[in-house]
């Protein structure tokens, strides 16, 4: 009876983790101790893959704690990678656990590049395994029966966990395996086999009988479920599998609800119910006979049975002499209670008690793409903290720039060139003039192509993949049920439209400078040059020595040097903004362990006021302090101006003076503007790279995907019928005699069928002996004919002798029917003879005309006789002819 379901392991094909992975690694992390480690670890988990998946498993505890390993490993490594169609795209293959598919078309399998897909597969050859280890338990002590029931429980809670979530996992339809259908009805079949399990320790314990029949009636109800939810699904049934599981879910049902009687049996009797105890045991009977009827070559229930026999005897006999208690109908008895001991186990990882994660320093995903996003919020306000100063400082040196300061306090002898215009000059020359900002802007068209020609090509993959799959989905239609590549590429094609964007801005913002570096070139190549020449290149002017040891002068010079030290201050700021650093991710990793999600816009939003919310108020306070002070030295200026000796020469040489500062400060904010352009194009060129081997990647995968989706197709195809079904000529499938075949048999009760291969004909007889009488009889056969010897044909016997046999034209309104010993048309007919007897034999020619009269119809036996057959005499019809003898031989 002891006969419990196994569930078969699901088949994978090989996949490469170490690549992709390794390249993910490689791109995200810095080169480093960190980085090998995680690139070592990429190998372990392909290595792990390989143990669980890549060979046989024995059917023991170790090889479930691989599996299970592989499982937990899983399961965390799953938020530190972005697996996903359109990022990191690893494609797993996975064939169908129970439909093996056809001889030619090999098994059903289905290939999705998902992790949860993989995760589920997993999970589902784990339950299985722990279903074949607990079949192969010794249930005759209680280790076995403790692991039993515990590896059933678990294989339970794993189909129940996958039916939960294979959906969302997929997002498509699975394979019928791992269906919610199919797992569901495997979850409630190793819950009923845990439930015998207890049923059997309690049963072996010898517990008490109320006991015992609860546990039996809970566990035939589980079973019940289990035949009904196979059952009455649509797709079930189909496969093989399930067909052989269907009649062992009845049985044991059956054998159950027998068992739970039996032992409520035993309590009636206790209870001196004996007319219960004699229906039970009777419902019980009826019970373990359907079994045996049904079920037989499945479960045995002899044992059973017998116990149940001989206790209902025992019970019948003593009711019928002693108590003669009356015997209840079934419905009307009290029903049995339940006693459910057994629990799904809660999938819950980790699932293996050796795990280590060997990802454990990596941060999940979500925390990746937190400290990302938290990256662009700090650069954000970096950026707006320090343009905002940079914006006034370029403010302060054009006002002054306008107002000839300090170049007019400076220039109050009139010939003779201003130090701050001399100092500016030696700057330029020592950052290399002209020619560094002309070599800098020759090179950004460079890199501009280089970024341009990369995203093209980028594009270009995803298009002309694109192309080819729309091409093969009008081709096949509904048959190529993968993602649309359209659907798949429109967050990369977002993203390259973004790129392209950020492109066509940068060209805009250089071709700006270059018109700046147009309209200053000339001034800033008169400050490359020697101090001679920029000396002649100065209009001179009459001398203003009268205003040397004025106020207004010192006045001026002061505000002057205010401003500089409020610049000054503005550099050691922004060099404070920018080397604020501050770890999130602890942050960002307390969140996620709490809540389950990160609220990053909180966290950093808090995080950045804290941390730059000082510095904001500093850099208010700067621009400020230079509003007052520009507005200061405006009027100063107004009162230097007037006391000034204004003449034509002086206004020309403050003029030149004017552009000599501004194209200072433009040679050192267009150097900047360029230096800035260069570095990002250079940038963007790592970012456009990254961005291709990400269309490489998932345009590779696609291609792959797309093969084996084209082979699945192709064997599919090959499996259909080429034209619809169609019935086939008569004459083709009973193709007319040759010269070469029998003749056929005189015309018979019913038509022989033709063998598709005939076997040689045997040798004739020889021809039997006949008297000259009969050769000289009117309508007798030429002499070339032979004639038969036979005695007159009798009266048919009454009893059957086997099928019906021909009737002759000679004979009108008898119908002989032969022996079974006998049989002339044996080579002709569907009742052949055994071939050891046919190389004896010779074919049967039938007779030309009817024999004479007092002569059978049939030929006599041959000379070569076997051993006799001795049959029973049939009763003689009222005849003056030879009766056939009751005694004769077989060819």
């Amino acid at each position: 009876m002891a006969t419990f379901i196994s569930v078969p392991l699901k088949k994978s094909s090989e996949v490469d983790l170490v690549k992709p992975l390794s390249k993910f690694v490689t791109a995200t992390y810095p080169a480093g101790e960190e980085q090998a480690e995680y690139i070592r670890s990429v190998e372990e988990l392909n290595k792990l893959r390989k143990n669980a998946l890549g060979r046989p498993l024995d059917k023991h505890e170790s090889s479930l704690e691989i599996l299970l390993r592989y499982y937990d490993q899983l399961c965390a490594v799953e938020p530190k990678f972005p697996f996903s169609e359109n990022q990191l795209c690893l494609t797993f293959t996975w064939k169908d656990a129970f439909d093996k598919g056809s001889l030619f078309g090999g098994s059903v399998k289905l290939a999705l590049a998902s992790l949860g897909y993989e995760k589920t597969c997993v999970l589902f050859n784990g339950a299985a395994l722990a279903s074949q280890i607990a079949s192969e338990q010794n249930l005759d002590s209680d280790e076995g029966l403790k692991a039993a029931a515990k590896y059933y429980q678990l294989a339970s809670g794993a189909f129940g966990h996958i039916k939960d979530t294979v959906l969302s996992a997929l997002n498509r339809e699975p394979t019928m395996d791992v269906s919610p259908e199919t797992v569901g009805t495997l979850s409630l079949i190793m819950l009923a086999q845990a439930q015998e399990v207890f049923f059997l320790k309690a049963t072996s314990d010898k517990m008490k009988d109320a006991i015992i029949a609860k546990l039996a009636n809970q566990t035939a109800d589980f079973y019940g479920d289990a035949f009904k939810q196979c059952q009455y699904k649509e797709n079930l049934p189909k496969y093989f599998y399930f067909q052989e599981v269907l009649p062992v879910l009845a049985a044991k049902h059956c054998i159950m609800q027998a068992n739970a009687e039996l032992h409520q049996s035993l309590l009636a009797k206790q209870k001196k119910r004996f007319g219960e105890e004699i229906a039970r045991l009777q419902h019980a009977t009826e019970l373990v006979k359907t079994v045996a009827s049904r079920y037989d070559e499945y479960v045995s229930v002899k044992d059973l049975s017998d116990k149940i026999s001989r206790a209902l005897t025992a019970a019948k006999k003593d009711n019928d002499f002693i108590y003669h208690d009356r015997v209840p109908e079934v419905k009307d008895l009290e029903h049995i209670g339940k006693a459910a001991l057994v629990k799904a186990t809660a999938i819950t990882p980790p699932l293996s008690a050796k795990f280590t994660d060997l990802f454990e320093k990596m941060v999940p995903m979500a925390v990746q793409q937190s400290m990302s996003v938290y990256s662009q919020r700090k650069a954000e306000t970096v950026n707006r903290l320090v343009g905002t100063m940079r914006e006034a400082t370029n403010l302060c040196n054009g006002v002054l720039a306008s107002l000839n300061l300090p170049a007019a306090l400076e220039d109050l002898s009139g010939d003779s060139i201003p130090q701050s215009i001399v100092e500016k000059a030696r700057a330029i020359v020592q950052q290399g003039g002209l020619q560094s900002i002309e070599q800098l802007i020759r090179d950004l068209p460079e890199l501009l192509t280089r970024n341009r020609e990369i995203l093209d090509e980028s594009l270009k993959m995803l298009s002309d993949e694109e192309s080819t799959d729309s091409e093969l989905r009008s081709k096949f239609s509904q048959r190529w049920n993968r993602t649309p590549s359209g659907d798949l590429y429109k967050p990369l094609r977002a993203e390259g439209g973004n790129f392209r964007s950020v492109l066509d801005k940068a060209v805009q913002a250089d071709q700006v400078v270059k018109e700046r570096y147009n309209t200053h070139c000339e001034m800033i190549a008169l400050l490359c040059k020697p101090e001679a020449e920029l000396t002649a290149a100065i209009p001179s002017a009459n001398p203003v020595k009268t205003l040397q040891g004025s106020e207004v002068v010192s006045v001026l010079r002061s505000q002057l040097a205010r401003l500089e030290e409020v610049k000054k201050e503005r550099e050691r700021l922004e060099a404070e903004i920018k080397g604020v650093t501050f770890d999130m991710s602890s942050s960002f990793l307390t969140a996620l362990a709490q809540d389950g999600a990160i609220n990053e816009e909180a966290l950093s939003m808090s995080q950045l006021d804290q941390s730059y919310g000082s510095y904001s108020q500093r850099v208010q306070a700067s621009l400020r302090s230079q509003e007052e002070l520009l507005g200061k030295v405006q009027t100063s200026h107004q009162e230097f101006s007037k006391l000034k000796q204004s003449n034509s020469e002086a206004n020309d040489r403050e003029e030149v003076l004017k552009k000599l500062a501004s194209a200072h400060d433009s040679y050192v904010e267009i150097t900047s503007n360029l230096k800035e352009g260069t570095k990002f194009y250079n940038d963007l060129t790592e970012i456009l790279l990254k961005f291709q081997n990400k269309c490489s990647d998932i345009v590779f995968a696609r291609k792959t995907e797309r093969d084996e989706l084209l082979k699945d197709l192709q064997q599919s195809i090959a499996r259909e019928p080429s034209a619809p079904s169609f019935n086939v000529p008569a004459y083709q499938t009973n193709p007319a005699p040759t010269a070469a075949d029998p003749a056929p048999a005189p015309r018979t009760v019913f038509q022989p069928q033709q063998p598709q291969v005939k076997a040689q004909p045997p040798q004739r007889p020889p021809p039997p002996a006949f008297t000259p009488q009969a050769a000289s009889a009117p309508g007798n056969p030429p002499d070339n004919q032979p004639q038969p010897g036979n005695p007159p044909p009798m009266a048919p016997p009454s009893q059957a002798q086997g099928p019906p046999y021909p009737t002759y034209q000679g004979y009108p309104g008898y119908a002989y029917q032969m022996p079974m010993g006998y049989n002339p048309y044996a080579a002709f007919g569907q009742y052949n003879m055994p071939p050891a007897m046919q190389p004896n034999m010779q074919p049967y020619v039938p007779y030309q005309q009817a024999p004479a009269p007092g002569q059978g119809g049939f030929p006599g036996p041959p000379p070569h006789t076997a051993a006799p057959l001795h049959l029973p005499t049939a009763a003689p019809a009222p005849t003056t002819s030879t009766i056939l003898p009751t005694t004769i031989t077989t060819v």
